[in-house]
C-alpha cells in the first residue's frame, strides 16, 4: 500500500529524532522518485519550530562584517554561519513541498531536489567544521530564514518570491564575497572550501531558477518582484553587490537588477 506524501514528509520536516532526519529524507526521496506515494491535498499543514535543537539564536554578526578568518575558531564561526544558512535552506525547501497543495508533481520534485542538494552542502560544510574541531550548534546563529518561512507560510506567491527567488538569490551575491574572504586565509582546508563554495554556487543558481519558475507560475499578471521587495522590507533580498551573471542565469531580467540596485542602495548588508 502506498504511503501518503504530506503525512510522511511532515515526519522529516519535524522529526522526533533529529539524527534520523537526513537518512529518513533519502528514503523518502527515493520512494518519491519511484512513485510510491499518494497525495492527499486535503491534508492540513502544521507550522512549528524546526530549527536544530542545539542552535541558539541571537543577533549574529553578518558575514560582511567578519574579517578574514585567521584562526581555527574564527574560520569555524565563519563556516558555521554558512552551514546554518544551508541547514535552514533544507527546511525551507521541505516546507515548500509540504505546505503548498494542489500543485503539479514537478513542483514537489523541484523542491525535494533542492532539499537533497542543500543537505549535501550542509554535510560538506559540517565536514570542514569537524576538521577544525567544531560542529554545527557550537556557535550562535541568526533566525531570519525561519522568520521568512513563517512570514510566507500562507502564500505560495510570497514564499517563492521572498525565499526561493529572493533570499536564495541573495546567497548568490554573497558567494563571491565569501570566496574572496577565504582567498587570503591560511588553512589546509582552503582548496576544499573553494571547491565546496563553487559546488554551492552552481547548485544555488538552479535553486533560484526553480524559485523563478514557480514565482512566475503563482503570481498575477500585474505582480512584480520589486513590489514584493518593498512589501517585505524587513527581509533584504539582495546583497550590496549583485552577482549579475548568476542572477541572469537564474531568471532575473536586467531591468530587475537595475531596480534592485536602486531600492537596496542604502539598505543592503555591509
Amino acid at each position: 500500500m502506498k504511503k501518503e506524501f504530506f503525512f510522511e514528509l511532515e515526519k522529516i520536516l519535524y522529526p522526533s529524532n533529529i539524527n534520523d532526519k537526513f537518512t529518513d529524507f533519502y528514503d523518502f526521496y527515493e520512494n518519491f522518485k519511484l512513485d510510491l506515494f499518494v497525495f492527499n491535498h486535503e491534508n492540513e499543514s502544521v507550522l512549528k519550530d524546526n530549527s536544530h535543537p542545539s542552535i541558539k539564536f541571537k543577533e549574529a554578526v553578518k558575514i560582511r562584517r567578519v574579517k578574514e578568518p585567521n584562526s581555527n575558531e574564527s574560520l569555524a564561526k565563519f563556516l558555521h554561519s554558512i552551514a546554518h544558512i544551508e541547514f535552514s535552506a533544507i527546511n525551507l525547501a521541505l516546507d515548500s513541498a509540504y505546505r503548498f497543495k494542489d500543485m503539479p508533481r514537478s513542483f514537489y520534485a523541484d523542491f525535494l531536489e533542492v532539499a537533497d542538494e542543500e543537505i549535501s552542502h550542509f554535510l560538506l560544510l559540517q565536514k570542514a567544521l569537524f576538521e577544525l574541531g567544531f560542529k554545527y550548534g557550537d556557535f550562535i546563529a541568526h533566525n531570519s530564514l525561519n522568520l521568512a518561512l513563517n512570514a510566507t507560510a500562507n502564500s505560495l506567491k510570497y514564499r517563492m518570491a521572498v525565499v526561493h527567488r529572493g533570499l536564495e538569490a541573495k546567497g548568490l551575491d554573497a558567494n563571491i564575497f565569501v570566496l574572496n574572504k577565504l582567498k587570503n586565509t591560511k588553512t589546509k582546508l582552503n582548496s576544499y572550501l573553494q571547491d565546496t563554495l563553487n559546488i554551492i554556487l552552481d547548485d544555488e543558481i538552479k535553486h533560484v531558477s526553480k524559485g523563478d519558475i514557480w514565482w512566475k507560475f503563482s503570481k498575477k499578471d500585474d505582480d512584480n518582484f520589486i513590489d514584493v521587495c518593498k512589501k517585505f522590507k524587513d527581509f533584504i533580498l539582495a546583497g550590496r553587490t549583485l552577482n549579475e551573471d548568476a542572477r541572469l542565469k537564474s531568471g532575473f531580467s536586467k531591468e530587475e537588477l537595475e531596480e534592485l540596485k536602486k531600492i537596496y542602495d542604502k539598505n543592503s548588508c555591509k
